[in-house]
């Protein structure tokens, strides 16, 4: 008779596109100590699912524990709900209390950039403090895809998050394991779980740059299909790129230039 074990957190086979992920970016060293980004949010809730279940099988040993930044956007900080949710994993949960409104009252930036910045800048300094060598975020592939298209438009550049990203200040790395899943295969993955995500409190919820973004995209892939996968394509570092060589330096510029024309003497 064979001997019974606990459920999984998450069935194998809605893990291929994390064990992808894991092991094609090399996101895992031995010894590694994880802290995740836990908003309370779906993205973050399934992204603590997976890795707690992850670390029962992978070869590579690694410790896994969670931390969350209360914005203080609304009272009643559901503390206690994380605790218990991180418990269930069998996962220690961090969290501290910053203000973001009230920088964001007295700063002309973005809101949504502002409070990003506290966000990525107290979990990192907490993960240094608490011995984590790595933070793992719950972006997925439409955050990159919408990413991408954002900054094609406002900055001219052809750049999106990257799935690690080593902060040589910090001494610490970043990765983002779920960027193979789309944003509807979490919501159902979600649902199937029977997880319970947390009311978004943020007062700019569904009125931000991004959100018209995502709209934007979702349109015009129903007017042409496709375009998603192309955007998503466009991302990856290609051997046929047909792209302008990068602007020069304005005085490598000056001095050919002044070789040109130099010519003319000459003759």
């Amino acid at each position: 008779m064979s001997k019974l074990t606990n459920p999984p957190f998450v069935p194998a086979d809605d893990l291929s596109k994390l064990w992808r992920a894991l092991i094609e970016f090399d996101m895992l060293q031995p010894g590694d100590r994880i802290l995740i980004g836990l908003s309370g949010g779906k993205d973050s809730m399934l992204l603590t699912a997976m890795l707690a279940e992850i670390k029962k099988y992978s070869p590579i040993p690694f410790d896994l524990a969670c931390y969350t930044l209360n914005g203080m956007f609304a009272p009643n900080f559901p503390k206690q709900e994380l605790v218990d949710f991180c418990a269930h994993y069998g996962l220690e949960h961090y969290s501290d209390d910053i203000d973001i409104l009230a920088t964001q009252r007295s700063s002309d930036v973005n809101p949504c950039y502002t409070c990003a910045f506290f966000r990525r800048g107290a979990t990192n300094r907490r993960a240094k403090e608490l011995g984590f060598n790595k933070v793992a975020l719950a972006h997925h592939n439409d955050d990159a895809v919408e990413t991408f298209f954002m900054n094609v438009m406002t900055t001219g550049q052809l750049k999106t998050f990257l799935p690690v990203t080593y902060l040589s200040r910090m001494d610490i790395t970043v990765l983002r394991p779920l960027l193979y899943y789309r944003e509807y295969e979490i919501r159902s993955l979600v649902k199937k779980l029977g997880l319970k995500p947390l009311k978004n409190p943020c007062p700019y919820d569904g009125h931000t740059m991004r959100q018209d973004v995502k709209e934007h995209i979702r349109a015009l892939n129903e007017q042409y299909p496709g375009i998603y996968e192309h955007l998503a394509s466009a991302m990856r570092e290609q051997e046929q790129q047909d792209l302008w060589p990068a602007k020069p330096d304005p005085k490598e510029l000056a001095k050919k230039f002044k070789s040109f024309w130099a010519q003319r003497k000459q003759g």
